[in-house]
């Protein structure tokens, strides 16, 4: 089945503190806060304050901002006291992603899935 993107950007929203969230990092590049609907004990979503729709728009001039993804999501990881866990990004609609932005889900292990 085909997501569809929703039709704005509520990490914009949290970003710009338009709705509330359980923020749990932030830098000025990065916010990280827990995910409404947890599939895990722990379900963050790490997503740059750089507009980005899908992974699709890496490039050349923003390659530091993926791999500032992974580096919060290691940092946050051990604020949170998990040792292993699980990185998620769906890209695009046919990929599952709904929220218009670029997003990390970070997951504790008791997350599972079939891939």
């Amino acid at each position: 089945m085909i997501m569809s993107f929703l039709s704005i950007d509520i990490f914009n929203q949290i970003i710009n503190r338009e709705i509330p969230a359980d923020i749990v990092f932030e830098t000025e590049t990065m916010i990280a806060f827990r995910d409404i609907n947890p599939k895990a004990n722990v379900h963050i979503l790490i997503v740059p304050k750089q507009a980005l729709k899908t992974a699709k728009d890496v490039h050349n001039d923003n390659l530091s901002l993926f791999g500032e993804l992974f580096f919060v999501a290691k940092q946050v990881a051990e604020m949170e006291g998990i040792n292993g866990y699980k990185l998620h990004m769906n890209v695009d609609e046919s990929g599952g992603q709904v929220i218009p932005r670029v997003h990390l889900h970070l997951l504790s292990p008791d997350f599972e899935c079939d891939l």
